[in-house]
């Protein structure tokens, strides 16, 4: 735990030395040198949810949904310290060339910890999925790795976001009013927050653009002052998502002007604004509307932020010689295919995956996205330094002993890909390559130009970034129809940031793999899921609909059918569920009361090595404020060799054992609980289609000897 007090009390005495309007100064985003005091531009807004993004080459790494699939908080905590090594090595280039400019500074403006309620939203890929402790301890491990555990300086500084219940439409997230249940709030929205806060030390906090039961979230004494700091006892700075204060006047209509939105922000505890509002602060004070002390308040925290970093004095940090050569160097190169390994989730395998190479003589590859680099990608992405293609890793795994036939079938939404040609003019090749093959890989899905934020451009298959439901684009729809057709078998590649309906092909399809957006290297990575060079591993860290569950309208924040713990249909596919190449199984489970810890005995009973990962569910059996199924309340994500069996122990939320009633207070959930263990969730879908059960572990917390 890094130590405050120092640097805060530097902060302080920088501040005792300066203008009320050089304070106010500091408190914009792209913050001006104060050069008798020595302290140099700096610029608060960079971005790094995977992999630093807008401000050239960086490694790419999978989006935040596909890392949060791995399960494994140890490999996006590497994750996140790459990507900090890299801010470091760029922030160094940069300050030999006097460049402060936007996206290079070392304030990380991430993890997005929002919970991923609504299949529906665009930006659901940037976060770690439906679930508040998967999100949480997802979260914290992405702050640690960012921030480092140096006792004086921070790596880089996290930045969790957006406080709070923020989740689309993205159309109306300026405007919008946020009113969830009081239960909801406290047991769905605020988790990860206050786990990231408390636990992951994070160092700042970003507010979100809505309204939250009438206060602006980025304006919100509730959230910023009682809840984040005086209740979590938060430390950083708090800013506001980008030009979200000007809504406060132009959209929600709770100010009249610049003037009052920035008074307004301050007041509530927002230091730094990103965007030109906080441009107001001095007329706000000449009006009476706030005072020069609140200008100091917000001044010190965000000095004492850039003190921490050691970029506003001449201190040498432990990462201030790293060079630019680790930018997307060999070593994260390396590191980002196996995390787009792990992220991988087979949903479905008749069998016919792994490829054997001895038994095909051509392959065929298509569909929009098998040749597209824009898919690897997400958004927030920086640019690599090399693109490997689903077309790409697919031919350099096959050899030159088997043909690799290739047609992009069609684009990802417009109906023809020469512009003069008629409608659906790839087609007919698609099909010749699919007839002419021995198995066809088939790539289809969205991008950012989809699925996204708001700004992005809107297809006419997208409103704003949002999906207007869970199907593939009708172009995409007609495709795979006419492929499947064939009676060729095909191994689906399904490659989007979010549920997809594909109901409609999943029994004519021999494999159906989930690679969401992978990365830079993801077509390599997912060549040797194919061809069995390793095992797939990932679990869904959501929920995919099927056409029996009619989703809630899109503005309604109410957790009721929402998510693997609130569904009311059997989904398509659920939460937690991955198939892998090997078979794991586990033996035996005992709980331990007094450290709150289960001791699995797993055993991988298949032929081939796999990553796998031991899920624990709850049901709390006494409470009428437990959630309408079980729960996921611990995990671990192991590696199991063929033919052996390991002990671990794996560690329960501290929630476990707690309920939260309608008035949102977290109580005591009675004695009586059923735990689940397993490969997957205890719902009769995930043990038919992986084809094993889970071991249950009844609790009585008056009772002594909890054992199978």
């Amino acid at each position: 735990m890094i130590d405050r007090r120092e640097a805060r009390t530097r902060a302080c005495e920088l501040a005792e030395q300066m203008t009320t309007e050089e304070m106010a100064s500091l408190l914009k985003y792209d913050s001006p040198a104060i050069k008798r005091l020595g302290i140099k531009a700096y610029n608060w807004w960079n971005e790094g949810i995977h992999g630093l993004a807008r401000a050239g080459t960086a490694t790419v790494f999978p989006v935040p949904v596909g890392l949060a699939a791995t399960f494994d908080t140890e490999l996006v905590r590497q994750v996140a310290g790459m990507i900090a090594v890299e801010a470091r090595a760029k922030y160094n280039a940069y300050q030999q060339e006097g460049d402060a400019g936007i996206y290079k500074g070392l304030t990380i403006w991430g993890p997005n910890i929002n919970l991923f309620r609504d299949p529906r939203w665009g930006r659901g890929h940037e976060t770690y999925g439906e679930d508040p402790y998967l999100t949480g301890t997802m979260g914290v491990a992405f702050i640690k790795g960012l921030q480092g555990d140096d006792k004086c300086y921070l790596k880089t500084a996290a930045c969790v976001k957006h406080l709070a219940v923020h989740s689309g439409p993205e159309e109306l997230r300026h405007e919008i009013n946020v009113e969830p249940t009081a239960k909801d709030l406290t047991e769905s929205y605020l988790p990860a927050f206050e786990r990231c806060i408390t636990e992951g030390e994070a160092e700042g906090t970003m507010g979100g653009y809505n309204r939250l039961n009438g206060e602006p979230c980025c304006g919100s004494f509730f959230l910023i002052t009682k809840l984040l700091r005086r209740k979590w006892g938060f430390a950083g700075y708090y800013v506001s998502d980008c030009f979200a204060l000007r809504d406060f006047h132009e959209h929600h209509g709770i100010t009249r002007d610049m003037t009052e939105s920035a008074a307004l922000a301050l007041k509530a505890g927002c230091d730094v604004n990103c965007g030109n509002t906080y441009l107001y602060l001095l007329k706000a004070l000449d009006k009476g509307l706030i005072s020069e002390q609140e200008i100091k308040t917000a001044c010190i925290r965000a000095l004492t932020t850039r003190i921490l970093l050691g970029c506003l004095d001449e201190v040498k940090t432990p990462w201030d010689n790293l060079p630019y050569t680790l930018v997307d160097c060999r070593e994260h190169q390396q590191f980002n295919e196996r995390a787009a390994q792990r992220s991988m989730v087979l949903l479905k395998n008749n069998g016919i995956l792994p490829l054997k190479k001895k038994q095909l003589k051509t392959i065929g590859v298509v569909g929009p996205n098998a040749d597209s680099r824009s898919v690897l990608l997400g958004n927030y992405h920086g640019t690599p330094g090399r693109h490997i293609t689903m077309l790409e890793g697919i031919a350099e795994a096959a050899g030159e002993a088997i043909q690799v036939l290739y047609s992009n079938g069609c684009e990802l939404w417009r109906d023809r890909t020469e512009r003069l040609a008629a409608p659906s003019d790839r087609l007919s090749e698609a099909l010749a390559v699919a007839k002419n093959s021995d198995v066809v890989i088939l790539c289809v899905g969205l991008d950012e130009s989809i699925e996204g934020e708001a700004h992005h451009i809107s297809t006419g298959e997208s409103a704003g970034g949002d999906k207007p439901d869970l199907l593939l684009p009708m172009v995409q729809r007609k495709l795979t129809e006419a492929v499947l057709s064939t009676g060729k078998p095909v191994v689906i590649c399904l490659m989007a940031g979010s549920s997809m309906d594909i109901s409609a092909y999943t029994e004519q399809s021999a494999a159906v793999l989930m690679t969401w957006y992978p990365g830079a290297r993801g077509g390599k990575a997912a060549a040797k899921v194919l061809f069995g060079d390793v095992s797939p591993s990932g679990k869904l860290p959501i929920t995919f609909y099927g056409p029996e569950n009619r989703l809630p309208d899109f503005t309604d924040y109410s957790m009721k059918n929402r998510t693997y713990r609130y569904l009311e249909q059997e989904p398509l596919y659920p939460f937690g569920y991955g198939l892998t190449y090997g078979k794991v199984i586990c033996r035996q489970a005992v709980f331990d009361r007094v450290r709150k810890v289960m001791t699995v005995e797993a055993e991988n009973i298949g032929d081939m090595d796999t990553h796998e990962v031991i899920q624990i569910y709850c049901q709390n059996e006494d409470s009428q404020h437990a959630s309408r199924h079980p729960f996921l309340c611990g995990y671990r994500s192991m590696l199991f060799p063929a033919g052996t069996c390991r002990n671990t122990e794996i560690m329960l939320s501290g929630d476990t054992f707690t309920v939260v009633d309608e008035q949102g207070v977290r109580q005591s959930g009675g004695m009586r609980y059923t735990l689940y263990v397993g490969t997957h969730g205890p719902d009769s879908l995930s043990r038919k289609l992986s084809g094993t059960g889970v071991l249950q572990v009844q609790i009585n917390l008056t009772e002594k000897g909890d054992k199978l």
